[in-house]
This record gives C-alpha cells, sequence and structure tokens, in this order.
C-alpha cells in the first residue's frame, strides 16, 4: 500500500508526456486498497473471487514444446491489489496450464521506461497494462509489437478498441456524479445541467487533467455523443472559464469522492468506479448518470523483443479474454468487460455498475485515442501536448 500511495499520488503535471498514464488503472487499485481497508472485502475473499474467474482456450502444446518456450513471462502494471487478482485470475492458471510463470512488476509501465528498454535492447518486461493512447504513440516510434491477432480474438472485444499494437483489457467511463440530496425535485442528467448553475446550484469539480473532461465541454456545447470530436479546444476552455467561480479541480479519485463526501461540491465529473463505491456508501444519497458518460479502455501492449517471445505474451493475453473472468473483475475491482459476450453474464444486481451494458453504452461517447495522438497543428505538438497545456493554464488562471 505504501508503494501504490507513492505511486498514485505524484506530482502529475512536471512531465507532461506522461501525465495521463492509466490513471484510472492505478486508481482502481486504490480504491481497492481501500476497500479492503474498510472491511467491506477482505482479502481472502478477494483473490478467491478473481479465481473462479472461468479458464479459456489454449493453444494445446505438448510438454516437449512447454520444456523448449519460456519459463516466465513478466507483466507490469502499478502494484497494489492487482497482484494477488491477477495471480488468481489468469497467472497462476496459465502457469498451469502451460508451465510458463507469470510474474508482476508493480513500479508501473511508464511510457519513458519502455522507450529506453527498447532502445537500449535491455527489455525486461513481457507484457504491458496501460492507457490505450500510449500505444499508439509507442507504436508510432516502432516500440511495440503487434498484436498477433491469429492468437487474440478480435470479436473478444468491443469493435474500435482492437489496435494495431494495443488490444483493450477493461473499460471504464467518466461519468456525472451528484449528491441528490441537494436536488430534491429534478436530478442532473448532462453536462448542459452540470453547467446550469441557476436550476442545480453550487460548486462543481472536474479533474486537473483533460481526458474526459474536455469531452464533457463538448456536450455541454452541445455535441452529441456521436459528434464529440474533433474537440474544438478553444471552445472547450471557453466552456471551462464559464464556470470558474464555481468549479474546484481534484487531483487523485479519492478527491474526486472527498469532495462530494464534505459538501464542497454538488456534482463531479469523476471515474464511474468512484460513484460506484459513494453510491454504495451512502445508500444512493450520491448518484450518477451514464448518460453521456465517456468510456475509454486500458490495453494489453507488448514491447519489442520481449523476453519471453512474442508468441507467448500473445497467448497470455488471450488467456485473459473470457467473459467470465472478466465479470468477476468487474464485481471486484469495478472494470467493465471488454468482451461483448460478458454483457449478458453480469449479474442483476451488478448490472447497473457496469458501463458495458448495452444501455449504458447507448447513451455514453467513446473517447478517440487517434485524436488525443494526431497532430494539432501548432509546431511540433499533438492534441493530447496541447490540451494539457491548455487545460492546466485555464485551470490555474
Amino acid at each position: 500500500m505504501t508503494l501504490l500511495k507513492t505511486v498514485y499520488e505524484k506530482d502529475l503535471y512536471p512531465e507532461i508526456a506522461d501525465a495521463s498514464q492509466s490513471e484510472y488503472g492505478r486508481d482502481c487499485l486504490a480504491l481497492a486498497s481501500e476497500k479492503l481497508g474498510r472491511g467491506e472485502i477482505d482479502r481472502r475473499s478477494f483473490v478467491r473471487l478473481a479465481a473462479m474467474l472461468g479458464a479459456l482456450p489454449l493453444v494445446a502444446k505438448g510438454s516437449a514444446a512447454h520444456a523448449a518456450g519460456p519459463k516466465e513471462i513478466v507483466v507490469v502494471n502499478w502494484g497494489g491489489d492487482s497482484r494477488p487478482a491477477y495471480a488468481k485470475s489468469f497467472g497462476d492458471p496459465f502457469e498451469a496450464a502451460t508451465g510458463i510463470k507469470v510474474a508482476q512488476d508493480g513500479t508501473g509501465p511508464l511510457p519513458s521506461k519502455v522507450r529506453a528498454m527498447v532502445q537500449s535492447g535491455k527489455v525486461v518486461w513481457d507484457l504491458l497494462d496501460f492507457d490505450a493512447s500510449k500505444a499508439l504513440v509507442l507504436d508510432a516510434d516502432g516500440l511495440l509489437e503487434p498484436i498477433d491477432y491469429t492468437i487474440v480474438d478480435k470479436n473478444k472485444v468491443y469493435p474500435g478498441w482492437a489496435y494495431r499494437a494495443g488490444v483493450a483489457f477493461y473499460i471504464y467511463s467518466c461519468v456525472l456524479c451528484f449528491d441528490s440530496s441537494k436536488f430534491p425535485g429534478a436530478k442532473p442528467n448532462s453536462w448542459a445541467d452540470f453547467w446550469d448553475v441557476k436550476k442545480f446550484p453550487g460548486q462543481r469539480a472536474m479533474r486537473k487533467t483533460p481526458e474526459g473532461q474536455i469531452e464533457a465541454c463538448m456536450m455541454a456545447a452541445g455535441r452529441s455523443t456521436k459528434d464529440v470530436y474533433p474537440i474544438d479546444l478553444e471552445l472547450a476552455v471557453a466552456k471551462v472559464r464559464e464556470l470558474k467561480g464555481n468549479l474546484i479541480a481534484w487531483n487523485t479519485g479519492s478527491q474526486s469522492q472527498d469532495v462530494l463526501r464534505n459538501g464542497e461540491v454538488t456534482m463531479c465529473n469523476l471515474w464511474h468506479s468512484r460513484a460506484a463505491s459513494l453510491f454504495k456508501e451512502s445508500n444512493g444519497k450520491f448518484n450518477w448518470t451514464w448518460n453521456q458518460g465517456l468510456m475509454n479502455v486500458d490495453v494489453w501492449a507488448v514491447p519489442k523483443n520481449n523476453p519471453a517471445g512474442r508468441e507467448a505474451a500473445m497467448k497470455l493475453i488471450a488467456f485473459t479474454q473470457d467473459p467470465s473472468r472478466q465479470v468477476e473483475l468487474l464485481k471486484i475491482l469495478g472494470n467493465g468487460p471488454v468482451n461483448p459476450a460478458a454483457a449478458a453474464l453480469v449479474p442483476e444486481d451488478v448490472k447497473r455498475f457496469d458501463p458495458t451494458q448495452p444501455e449504458h453504452r447507448a447513451v455514453q461517447a467513446e473517447l478517440n485515442a487517434d485524436w488525443w495522438n494526431a497532430p494539432s497543428g501548432k509546431g511540433d505538438k499533438t492534441n493530447d501536448t496541447l490540451a494539457r497545456e491548455m487545460w492546466l493554464d485555464v485551470l490555474s488562471a
């Protein structure tokens, strides 16, 4: 927990290029740790549930082939409670079935580290669990292996999230969460409502980095969920200025909850897992709407010349695609399944917390990683770099 806290709460801004690196992934781990600390789940139950994620079909190999293959696959993530969950859900079963050990490095898959490893020829990681936009950047620089879709099944990923060198692992959403006790009548249900401080009075909170925030600005300005991109950054900044007298910014997932708990704000743009946690602990006082949420994914990616070999890494990715395994991760960590077949397996009492249920997907937008990594037209800056600079500037003004 100490390592997780240090990694998660570090200042994100000095290195803009890494500022958005798998923030939701880290927050999932922090949230799980908080639940354990409050006694909402115990560690034994946590790993037991993960272990119940059904087995995936493996490419049949003889024992001689196992002996000739790699002995270990190293997965890099953000550590914390993902380690026992990942071990029980796919690491231990994969080792039992193939003889290949799955080791975990919890120091975090920062793009700068991946770049240094590949360029120096000293790669120690086999599988990266990180943000989709970073996979696009590293792939463009020739640092990642293409996903082998003869092993990994594209049909087990929602359309649009199977990239050339990264394939979605789980889905999460940025949503509008509100304190229902402050609104005894009509409840806020759109980003236009978030901006309407007369009809829905009170302070608002948005994240200190722009993903999921500038998209909300576009929808508040009248864009539909299907027409969010391309982002008009000047318009996004103008929308933030409209709210400056009623707006504060949060940095960590726990802060996004605290500003609602302590009454500092009446509404917040935050991750759905945090909204769900607030809903449960408050018996529905804090609620959220899926309407105009923004879905995003973290992906599996494989660095060039990984020690275990490309094929072994692809087989492990395929091993994580089973829908029943993904449903159990939803129950434990709040991560939405990426396999379309999983939606029908989600228990009735869990569906309201699943961003991928058909009725929830239908009213949400999807983050466009290609736009974030495209040239901005201003010098050599990408949209990602420019958006971060402009967002920080307007929040700091």
